[in-house]
């Protein structure tokens, strides 16, 4: 196996040409420089995972896995170009390269880090067409880029040329799927992850060849672009991954959902409080937070509380609110009263800390154990008040 820096695009691209089209060694990108040398046969790349829910994971994906879900993607939105605008160590960048590959088409890749200019700039050099035909465009992004983007108008006129723009990484916003809309673009929801070969459920429609199923309220996944495994973690591979009675080998993604041909990813399991001896999910609360204007971004984590066991914190892109502020916020009652009138009292936010920027992962996720990190140290600052 091969290392390669996974913040260089091009780097990455060649390392995939040579590992998924050709016989070339594996790639691994991220993780520690302790990594087994020695791979599973077929591995293509080892991608390590950011971390953000727990512990990191050096997920080993076939070429069959990779090549599988990218004719599957291509088979549900069509084939053409491809512009990389995430970063290409993450498996999501790393399907936008291998999608390209297996279409025969050279990427474009956005300059630097993420800006409206480049990315219009990108976009505007991919123009081409074969036999008198123009050839689709496609690309995809985290939901900030899509709201950066839609705050441009030659952001929105870039992406109104994709024949379709892929959001995935985390739950889409409502209003923010409304804007892109409004504005002609059309956006297509993914769902998936690393172990997953990337995004295998569109607009809650799985690909061809993938199934889904709900064991216990837990979202399972099965089909040809499932990762063998946790490179040198047996334990948490058998873990994860398990079989059915017929044989078939699913994917525990440790998310709640709903399944009736439709996916309704309803949060991760175990971001759940327990306030006033109720459990609380958090990602319920943070989808009610988000459709209240200039809360599009906002995170709920949990923090400790004296009276209830546990409460959950809002935090915000804004001016920055010292400790008292947070509770004294005037949009708080608000945000109380929506989640409050859906999932009940308990439920409702104790505070709204606002911060400068969140902090965001290279993956262009919210760092959520930095941020959780953030609602604690407020608590211990707002303690001594009390």
């Amino acid at each position: 196996m091969e290392r390669v820096d996974a913040t260089d695009a091009r780097a990455v691209l060649r390392g995939l040409r040579s590992a998924v089209l050709g016989a070339g060694p594996a790639i691994a990108l991220g993780g520690e420089d302790d990594l087994p040398r020695e791979v599973p046969a077929g591995t293509a790349v080892v991608v390590t995972t950011s971390g953000s829910s727990g512990y990191p994971k050096a997920v080993a994906l076939s070429r069959s896995a990779l090549t599988a879900s990218a004719m599957a993607t291509a088979a549900r939105i069509g084939s053409g170009s491809w512009l990389l605008a995430l970063a290409p160590g993450y498996i999501a960048g790393v399907q936008v390269l291998v999608r390209a590959l297996v279409a025969g088409n050279e990427p474009a890749v956005v300059a630097g880090p993420f800006r409206t200019a480049s990315f219009v700039a990108a976009a505007s050099s991919m123009a081409s067409s074969r036999g008198g035909e123009r050839v689709p465009t496609y690309t995809s992004l985290v939901p900030a880029q899509l709201q950066t983007l839609l705050d441009d108008p030659a952001g929105c006129r870039a992406l109104a040329g994709f024949a379709a723009v892929l959001v995935g990484g985390q739950a889409l916003p409502p209003a923010l799927a409304a804007r892109a809309d409004e504005a002609g673009i059309r956006v297509v929801r993914t769902y998936g992850s690393s172990e997953t070969a990337g995004g295998c459920v569109y607009d809650g429609i799985p690909l061809d060849g993938v199934g889904v199923r709900i064991v216990d309220g837990e979202v399972h996944v099965s089909g040809p672009t499932l990762a063998d495994g946790y490179l040198g973690e047996p334990e948490r591979t058998a873990a994860a991954f398990v079989r059915d009675d017929a044989g078939v080998r699913w994917y525990r993604t440790g998310d709640a959902g709903r399944f009736d041909g439709r996916l309704t990813v309803t949060g991760r399991r175990d971001n759940v409080i327990v306030s006033g001896g109720i459990n609380i999910s958090l990602d319920r609360v943070e989808r009610i937070v988000r459709t209240v204007p200039g809360f599009v971004d906002a995170v709920v984590v949990p923090v400790a509380d004296e009276r209830w066991g546990e409460a959950s914190i809002v935090v915000a892109a804004g001016m920055t609110s010292d400790a008292a502020d947070a509770e004294a916020d005037p949009d708080l009652p608000t945000l109380r009263d929506l989640v409050g009138d859906e999932l009940g009292a308990p439920a409702r936010p104790r505070a709204i800390l606002r911060v400068p920027r969140l902090p965001m992962l290279a993956s262009g996720k919210p760092d959520r154990p930095a941020l959780a990190a953030l609602a604690r140290a407020w608590a211990e600052r707002i303690a001594p008040e009390r």
